[in-house]
């Protein structure tokens, strides 16, 4: 199991096995040690967030979401071309083709477990089945939670 984060302290991204239950996270770059809450896991299974201790956790594909929309944006490059020059038959071809190529990946990849509020992955974990799909109204809320404090952050460095 690995655990994919981005150090509280120096912000640098670290990747480290997942520690036993109970045991700290450590940051390979400034070696913060990030004490999981007593009850980050029951029964095996991961119930916070071992970074931010946060409770929403969602499971999504472990796949790059800048590489799925360059399959998608290059397909549809292609499609437009052949469009241009009323290859009906080769733009759908092309659009199937992408179409095709995005269900191979979704069906071969495997999935992993993030957390809404720190965005740390959780990887090779064999508890998914306890936890939801990404949910866009909770991302939402942290998302505008994070943009607020950054907001009063910037605010806070006006005044003299």
């Amino acid at each position: 199991m690995r655990l994919s984060f981005s150090c509280p302290r120096c912000e640098q991204s670290s990747e480290t096995e997942l520690p036993a239950e109970g045991s700290p996270v450590a940051c390979a770059h400034c070696g913060l040690e990030l004490t999981p809450p007593p009850d980050a896991w029951r029964d095996g299974v991961l119930t916070r967030c071992l970074v931010c201790p946060s409770t929403d956790l969602f499971i999504r594909k472990d796949f790059p979401q800048r590489l799925g929309v360059a399959i998608v944006s290059f397909g549809f490059a292609v499609s437009c071309v052949t469009w241009y020059f009323y290859w009906t038959t080769a733009t759908f071809a092309v659009l199937f083709a992408t179409a095709l190529a995005d269900l191979v990946l979704y069906l071969i990849v495997s999935d992993s477990l993030a957390c809404y509020r720190c965005g740390a992955q959780y990887r090779q974990l064999p508890t998914l089945e306890h936890h939801e799909r990404f949910d866009l109204e909770t991302h939402e809320r942290y998302r505008q939670q994070a943009a607020r404090v950054a907001h009063l952050a910037g605010s806070d460095k006006r005044e003299p």
